[in-house]
């Protein structure tokens, strides 16, 4: 399996799951249709899946599009969204787990950026005698450099999600929703200015971003050195903010990074 990020709308990245040999795929939060046809069609694949992480539309409104060429996809959703979703024929809920084109996901509930919203991760494996590493399907919940608004959650929720993904193994991949990471930068080195890594990765993106490259995916050890909202115990960050507790830290980073 292999995963590609088609940019779509202003500044959102589609993740396409795809399996070439049983040219299946499945997407995730396909707020846009024409990317995702385009791709399939090109790659003759059939659309066996759609999930989302949350309801916002720029996250689900390619669906109805993709349902009238590829009718019969597992549609996947947080079952506390239903209102607020396309139809699920398969609703989860945190902690649950299925297959998809051959590999396990399991869901894990992160609030925050919206009351229900919920991450995939499918878990390292191993493939050919070569270790795939974890991926992490994260919407709005974790950008890299960055985190998302808190539209519906509290601080307290958010700090506990990124805490929970913080704890995910140092190599998993991060697939997060939106190409965010120049401004996000922008942002960590204004409140983090002394950090050598978060300098060296700023140049790195810098250089992604000139050559009209992704930054997406990014891993989540090098996140753990460089996003502020993953570091939200640390003393730079708490001198930064004059905050101590890492929730009102958070909070503190998230109104500035609002504006």
């Amino acid at each position: 399996m292999r995963i590609r990020r088609l940019p779509a709308l202003q500044d959102n990245l589609i993740p396409l799951l795809e399996h070439p040999r049983q040219r299946q795929a499945a997407v995730v939060d396909p707020g846009d249709a024409e990317p995702v046809i385009t791709a399939l069609e090109h790659g003759e694949m059939e659309l066996v899946a759609v999930l989302y992480t949350h309801h916002h539309r720029d996250h689900v409104d390619g669906t109805r599009e993709l349902l009238r060429r590829w009718p019969r996809p597992m549609v996947v959703g947080n079952r506390k969204d239903r209102h607020r979703l396309p139809p699920l024929s398969r609703p989860v809920t945190d902690g649950d787990a299925f297959l998809l084109l051959g590999r396990s996901v399991e869901v894990l509930a992160t609030p925050g950026h919206t009351a229900n919203h919920v991450v995939y991760v499918l878990p390292a494996c191993v493939v050919n005698g070569q270790r795939q590493p974890p991926e992490l399907l994260c919407g709005d919940t974790l950008f890299s450099c960055g985190c998302g608004r808190l539209f519906e959650g509290t601080p307290a929720q958010m700090l506990g999600s990124l805490q929970r993904l913080a704890a995910l193994p140092a190599d998993t991949r991060i697939w997060c929703a939106h190409e965010y990471t120049a401004r996000n930068v922008a942002f960590a080195l204004d409140q983090d200015p002394h950090n050598p890594v978060l300098h060296s990765f700023a140049r790195h993106v810098e250089q992604l971003r000139q050559a009209q490259l992704p930054t997406i995916p990014s891993r989540l050890e090098t996140e753990l050195q460089v996003n502020p909202f993953l570091r939200c115990h640390t003393p730079a960050l708490q001198a930064a903010t004059g905050k101590t507790d890492p929730v009102d830290v958070l909070a503190e980073l998230r109104k500035r990074r609002t504006g």
